[in-house]
């Protein structure tokens, strides 16, 4: 069966690819074991498994055996690794790397991508998106909130606009701009582990949209 082009990046083979990529280029100092490659990725053990032979033939990413486990980190060496991390990470890294420089913003319950970057990542065909929303859940301070995407916006290289609400808000869904949110793609990157309530309602709202391997 013929995958489906990525709809973030055209050039890949898949979206699998892309996350995978991404998730090992947006930390190139950290290695990764494939478990969690296959969780970060929605896929298949077979699947990661084979992008990483392809990922290694190619230069791109180097791996070692510690016992059974495989670990796998960026190829820092390569000639190419800047221009590869930069088309990753301008497609397929803003779930790890808003992750990353969202992780500290007090009062977030939960940050989220939505918007036209959300919709072709979970594989919506359309236009390359000109900018990636977020929007952060929470009672948070919104000058550390605009400094957080600001740090994004300059590792991604595209604008990164940010806009927060109160998890009472969005549960309740009473404002129209949250009602159009929930009604199109969304890709959740943190959820605190106290919020279940806030987890288990987006998890709903996830759900209908099944992302494209």
């Amino acid at each position: 069966m013929k995958v489906a082009a990525p709809s973030l990046a055209p050039m890949l083979r898949s979206n699998t690819q892309g996350r995978l990529l991404a998730r090992i280029l947006a930390d190139p100092a950290t290695e990764h074991n494939l478990t969690e490659l296959v969780e970060w990725t929605h896929s298949s053990m077979p699947t990661v498994s084979r992008e990483v032979e392809r990922a290694e033939q190619a230069g791109i990413v180097t791996s070692r055996k510690t016992g059974p486990t495989r670990l796998v980190r960026a190829n820092q060496d390569h000639p190419l690794y800047p221009a590869v991390r930069q088309l990753i990470l301008g497609t397929y890294g803003p779930p790890a790397l808003i992750a990353e420089t969202f992780a500290d913003l007090a009062g977030a319950e939960a940050v989220v991508l939505f918007g036209s970057w959300a919709a072709r990542y979970v594989g919506q065909p359309g236009r390359a998106p000109n900018d990636i929303d977020v929007l952060v859940i929470g009672e948070v301070d919104l000058d550390a909130m605009h400094d957080a995407a600001d740090v994004a916006e300059r590792q991604i290289g595209l604008p990164v606009q940010a806009t927060a609400r109160a998890r009472d808000a969005w549960l309740n869904a009473e404002e129209s701009f949250i009602r159009e949110v929930r009604s199109r793609p969304l890709v959740p990157v943190l959820v605190d582990d106290r919020a279940s309530t806030l987890a288990a309602d987006l998890e709903d709202v996830q759900h209908h949209q099944e992302p494209t391997p």
